[in-house]
């Protein structure tokens, strides 16, 4: 399973939310790349990259930092956050993003996103299927639908998506565990007629080695982790075995 430590930029900077709640940013670095390079120090591959300002603003705005840590570290990058557009996905890819996630633009424009995953393939595409209470939320999680989580990951999957990164809201930046019996759920639920699952990251309340290993056992792809490590519940020397 990969370990992939995220990190949220507002104005520049590194920070984490509490159920994506703007009003409780805290700030853990003024400099990411200074973040990112001790992640790829420890052994770290890959990168959660999120741009909160564009999430919000609905257009990318914090490329210079996606540009810079690509530029100048070999983290494997996969960004979210604002890609609204054509030229917003230019952007992304020209600023050294391996992958990009898109989570609203599939609820709001599926003509677009089918798109993006029919010209770039679906290992440079990522579903972004965030949820609350079972239903899928968008614009940095200021919006909630009424799309079902595990229909709405199906729907993509024939489609030809492989890679799907779910966040139970109600868990992030909690550090009270993982929704386990969700992702084990959709696991389950989407798996193609050939016995292949789509590749699930977990994303959301990690808050222990113990948390991580239950994940891989559930059969989860990737695993992203964020306050854990910046409140030292999870060291990255815990995370040697692992990656």
């Amino acid at each position: 399973m990969r370990i992939i430590p995220a990190i949220d930029i507002i104005d520049g900077k590194c920070v984490r939310l509490t159920k994506g709640d703007y009003d409780t940013k805290k700030i853990y670095n003024e400099d990411p790349l200074e973040v990112a390079k001790q992640f790829e120090g420890s052994g770290i591959q890959y990168l959660h990259l999120v741009d909160l300002d564009g999430a919000k603003a609905q257009h990318i705005v914090n490329y210079k930092v996606l540009e810079q840590i690509a530029s100048k570290t070999s983290l494997k990058i996969d960004f979210g956050g604002g890609l609204k557009s054509n030229e917003d996905l230019l952007i992304a890819f020209n600023s050294g993003a391996r992958q990009i996630t898109g989570g609203s633009i599939a609820v709001n424009d599926k003509k677009m996103f089918e798109g993006w995953l029919s010209k770039y393939g679906p290992t440079k595409i990522i579903l972004g299927a965030d949820c609350h209470e079972g239903k899928i939320s968008t614009n940095g999680w200021q919006r909630k639908s009424e799309l079902e989580v595990i229909p709405f990951i199906e729907n993509y999957q024939k489609k030809g998506i492989q890679y799907v990164i779910c966040t139970d809201i109600s868990k992030d930046g909690m550090l009270e565990g993982p929704s386990f019996e969700l992702y084990k759920s959709i696991i389950a639920e989407c798996s193609k007629s050939d016995g292949q699952s789509i590749k699930l990251i977990a994303s959301g309340g990690v808050s222990s080695i113990d948390d991580i290993n239950v994940l891989e056992d559930l059969g989860c792809e990737g695993v992203i982790i964020g306050k854990a490590l910046y409140e030292n519940k999870i060291s990255l020397r815990d995370l040697e075995t692992h990656i």
